[in-house]
């Protein structure tokens, strides 16, 4: 949960979701009266829950398509439950919030736009569709309003200090640190004889703007000057974005002034000049303080919220019917330094995770139990012991409790540096981190019969048009554009790349033999552009090993650092008997009496 990230990702309050997900739900989850809603199953603050509403809610929840049982039925149950009351929570406080009539109408319009609703029968079709009058609906749009202006009256009532807003900067400077950046002229023409010429021309020692005037066909009025406006000559840095990809890496390759080129690209030819190459930095914080100012105001929302709707579900009155067809248990499974920890808690993110769901859908819900709840809850531990430290830290720390714990590690981790001599050794033990993976243009042609492959072949291997050809012969052409290893199908992969010999070349590109395929087509495959593995040299990759080191290291500090709190810390997981308590018991069949044996006569 808390590796060290080049960027870090800002990570709304999973409960705010699923409130949302909760309330699109309630919006168009048909609704009746209360006499055929069925019996209460729990009251919140007082106001009842009615056993049809959460069948319906059920009904729209993935975890409860696999039909759960067991633990796993109680666990789905009470992760289901905990959601239900947040939200009907969440729309008891926010009831007091004012809804104009004029707001909820614009809504409406906005969903009978969506839904091409704008005639009145479609509109009524629609709402008898989902089991509302024109009056329920606008109600449940009003509530649902209501809920977004409360979530937002909290957010933006949290105000970052100017303090705060500078201690976010020095944390999260790296999310601020810009691309690398190049002076440069280039010179793009159509032609590769002449591009060659021109090049040539530039390595004798001709002045490169004069040329890029005679024969640019594009910003020739600027004598290739990149960055430059109307009427100017200067280049401007420019980022890698401004150059076709092909270009972009032989330019930032060079970490320095240089020619590059010819390089074809797009049809077109280019050749750079590089003036100056400008590595990437962190701004100072004038530079970026919007920026920095929107992020920390987005983060100290973020908190805002998570504390508001904690506080929102710890105040909730919760009561349950005695016949109630629901499972809810919601103990306490570790504390922290005296710091609970409740299964809904570990819950929320372990039902939230998309593994999880499939799992549960395949059938294979107990594994994913055994296998993410104590992982998760391992992570929150180690959560709450960081959020702990950094209110010790004294610093002014703000954000959600896990942006909180991220924005401590990388605080705690900010003194990592790298020697050379480390980074030419992370090098060297991480080359494919560096390697350029070989690479080929190809296209593939399909036969039902080996003749007609065979046929297409020597007619490719003569020229003409591929589409032709291939028609001529009944085949059927896939265009792969350029792949690399292991993107094409397995038999194709292994003659384009595992096959140490090139195909003989045609006026098409390489030609290979005909192949049979699995499914006992044969198929031809045409190659161009076949470029083998390459291992950047550690000069231009040497910023990059730099910082993969420093990333290492740092991981390794913040895991010491988390284990140097566990020592120190009150700890006490009990996941494993909760988990046990909650496992349905089986009955127990009584024993048969033993049968007695006759007597013999």
């Amino acid at each position: 949960m808390f590796g060290i990230n080049k960027r870090v990702i800002t990570i709304l309050f999973g409960l705010l979701a699923l409130a949302f997900a909760v309330g699109a739900i309630l919006l168009f989850t048909p609704q009746a009266g209360q006499q055929a809603r069925g019996k209460p199953v729990f009251w919140v603050n007082g106001k009842a829950v009615y056993e049809l509403d959460l069948l319906r809610l059920q009904g729209n929840d993935p975890l409860y398509a696999a039909n759960p049982e067991g633990l796993l039925k109680a666990l789905v149950d009470t992760h289901f439950l905990e959601q239900v009351i947040l939200t009907e929570a969440l729309k008891q406080d926010a009831a007091r919030i004012r809804v104009g009539s004029a707001e909820v109408r614009k809504e409406v319009d906005r969903i009978r736009e969506q839904y091409g609703l704008k005639e009145k029968k479609a509109y009524e079709q629609f709402l008898n569709q989902i089991g509302f009058t024109d009056a329920q609906l606008r109600g449940e749009i009003k509530t649902q309003l209501q809920v977004q202006k409360r979530l937002e009256q909290i957010r933006s009532s949290a105000k970052p200090t100017p303090k705060e807003v500078r201690f976010y900067f020095e944390v999260h400077q790296e999310n601020y640190k810009g691309e690398p950046r190049v002076k440069a002229r280039q010179i793009v023409v159509d032609e590769k004889k002449l591009a060659e010429e021109i090049a040539a021309k530039a390595k004798a020692g001709e002045d490169f703007a004069a040329l890029a005037k005679q024969y640019s066909k594009v910003g020739a009025e600027q004598g290739g000057a990149l960055g430059a406006g109307p009427g100017e000559a200067e280049p401007k840095p420019v980022a890698k974005v401004v150059f076709p990809e092909k270009v972009a890496e032989a330019v930032f390759a060079l970490k320095g002034p240089g020619l590059v080129g010819p390089i074809e690209a797009g049809g077109r030819y280019y050749l750079v000049k590089v003036e100056a190459y400008l590595p990437a930095k962190v701004p100072s914080f004038e530079e970026v303080k919007d920026q920095v100012e929107k992020d920390a105001a987005q983060a100290k929302g973020n908190g805002a919220l998570e504390a508001y709707l904690e506080e929102l579900r710890k105040k909730a009155q919760v009561r349950f019917a005695e016949d109630s067809p629901y499972t809810y248990q919601n103990p306490v499974v570790a504390t922290v330094n005296g710091k609970e920890i409740l299964l809904s808690q570990v819950l929320q993110p372990v039902f939230s995770n998309q593994q999880t769901a499939a799992l549960i859908q395949q059938g294979l819900g107990e594994l994913a139990v055994q296998f993410f709840l104590p992982q998760t809850l391992e992570s929150l531990i180690d959560r709450e012991l960081l959020v702990e430290e950094a209110k010790k830290s004294g610093q002014p720390f703000i954000g959600s409790k896990d942006e909180i714990a991220q924005a401590y590690v990388l605080y705690a981790t900010r003194d990592v540096t790298a020697t050379e001599e480390e980074a030419r050794r992370y090098y060297a033990e991480n080359p494919a981190l560096f390697t350029v993976p070989a690479s080929a243009e190809v296209v593939g042609v399909v036969f039902q019969n080996e003749a007609k492959a065979k046929a297409f072949r020597e007619a490719a291997l003569r020229g003409g048009d591929l589409q032709a050809l291939a028609k001529a012969q009944e085949g059927t052409v896939t265009e792969y554009g350029t792949v690399n290893p292991n993107q094409l199908p397995a038999v194709l992969d292994r003659l384009v790349f595992k096959v140490k010999e090139t195909f003989p070349k045609g006026p098409l590109g390489e030609v290979s033999e005909v192949v049979k395929l699995e499914d006992g087509t044969f198929a031809v495959l045409l190659v161009k552009n076949r470029q083998a593995e390459v291992l950047k040299p550690y000069p231009q990759v040497a910023e990059e090993a730099r910082e993969g080191i420093i990333a290492r290291k740092r991981q390794a500090k913040a895991q010491a650092l988390i284990q140097d709190l566990r020592k120190g810390a009150k700890v006490e997981n009990r996941l494993s008997q909760v988990l046990a308590e909650l496992t349905p018991k089986m009955e127990e069949k009584p024993k048969e009496a033993p049968q007695e044996t006759p007597a013999k006569p």
